[in-house]
């Protein structure tokens, strides 16, 4: 990825080969599981199947009321502004909140990413401030 994408992913960093393999694999195996917890979607071109970015949520709790997750994108900048990432939100939660149970949805982005925090309010997402 990018150093530009990587600049807007501050909590997710880049890691050895061997890492990244186990991840993965943890994420295919999670695929199969009655308890998935990983829901992650490739954003793609409709016409040439470019990948523009990725999208999609982590279950952090299940409670009795419906999951918690917490919800991620990315988008590679020669694809910005272009409201494809918009599109493929408006998708994730329409499945998360009428398909798979989901009763809170968590994201956040840095405060000067104004694109990705216009996305978010595309989509209905409530800005909160954090209090310490």
């Amino acid at each position: 990825m990018d150093a530009e994408t990587m600049y807007y992913l501050q909590d997710i960093q880049l890691h050895p080969v061997e890492e990244a393999r186990r991840d993965f694999a943890e994420v295919l195996s999670d695929m199969k599981s009655p308890e998935r917890k990983f829901y992650f979607c490739h954003m793609e071109l409709k016409d040439t199947h470019e990948q523009v970015g990725s999208i999609g949520y982590t279950v952090e709790a299940d409670t009795p009321v419906g999951k918690l997750v917490h919800l991620g994108y990315f988008t590679y900048p020669r694809h910005w502004g272009n409201g494809y990432t918009s599109e493929a939100l408006k998708k994730v939660l329409e499945y998360a909140f009428t398909q798979d149970n989901v009763y809170r949805v968590t994201t956040g982005c840095l405060a000067e990413n104004k694109g990705s925090e216009r996305v978010m309010q595309k989509n209905g997402l409530i800005k909160r401030s954090r209090a310490y």
